[in-house]
């Protein structure tokens, strides 16, 4: 079942529990008390649906924090506002499962030092604002790099930060319905739910001896053959598959 129809049958289905219990007089009288047991009873049920981990306190929590943003008493306009920047923003995330995450440049450091010197092709899948881009093209000037970015606000400011360097391109589209045979090296910031078909498709259609390289979310079933340390904050991992011929 895809993510957001287990989420919103968790909330019908909170929302019933809610309404049952408070017709049986099982509830103290009051608005907080129904937003807390339907946020429970969500989260029970989205976890019993096998949701990801990270959806029950955004279960627990939704009600309760709608009853307390309605006590704001903002005009409608700003709600609005707000959602059609989280749209903008996040766009298909719901269904990609793959947030906005940010590469730094210890890491983007590390993913130059995989590249031998020369001219080099690079793609970097759900490229977000472009952050991998904008110091690749600064360290190598040399690379051609590529983007694909599927939100709309993302996608425009990777192509702002990038727009002084001939050698980066920035699409707008899928990643998956793009060939990625041209390119020496694919790297994916992505979350762990798309790493399978991202395995299998480069298996089909990158070159042997190309690289995959992925930013902490490992692929189901398959050891990376060099993990990389950087030293920064999240200590995060770069795990570089190579394409091995079939």
């Amino acid at each position: 079942m895809p993510p957001a129809r287990k989420a919103l049958l968790a909330q019908i289905g909170g929302w019933g529990a809610a309404w049952l219990l408070g017709r049986c007089g099982l509830l103290p009288a009051g608005a907080w008390p129904l937003a807390f047991i339907q946020g429970a009873a969500a989260a029970a049920l989205a976890a019993s649906l096998r949701s990801a981990r990270w959806w029950l306190p955004i279960h627990l929590a939704f009600t309760p924090l709608a009853l307390a943003a309605q006590a704001l008493a903002l005009p409608p306009g700003a709600w609005l506002a707000a959602f059609a920047a989280l749209t903008l923003i996040y766009w298909s995330s719901f269904r990609t499962q793959a947030p906005l995450f940010l590469t730094n440049r210890p890491s983007a450091a590390a993913v130059a030092a995989l590249l031998p010197p020369g001219p080099a092709a690079v793609l970097d899948i759900g490229c977000g604002i472009g952050s991998l881009l904008a110091a690749l093209a600064t360290q190598r000037p040399d690379l051609r790099l590529t983007g694909i970015e599927t939100a709309p606000a993302p996608f425009a400011l990777a192509r702002l930060r990038t727009r002084k360097h001939p050698g980066v391109t920035v699409i707008r589209g899928d990643f998956f319905t793009h060939s990625w045979a041209e390119y020496d090296l694919v790297y994916a910031f992505l979350s762990p739910v798309p790493m399978r078909a991202v395995w299998e498709k480069a298996q089909r259609e990158m070159k042997p001896g190309s690289l995959l390289v992925s930013n902490s979310f490992g692929i189901p079933g398959q050891a990376p053959g060099r993990t990389i340390e950087i030293a920064d904050r999240r200590r995060t991992r770069l795990l570089v598959f190579s394409i091995r011929p079939v």
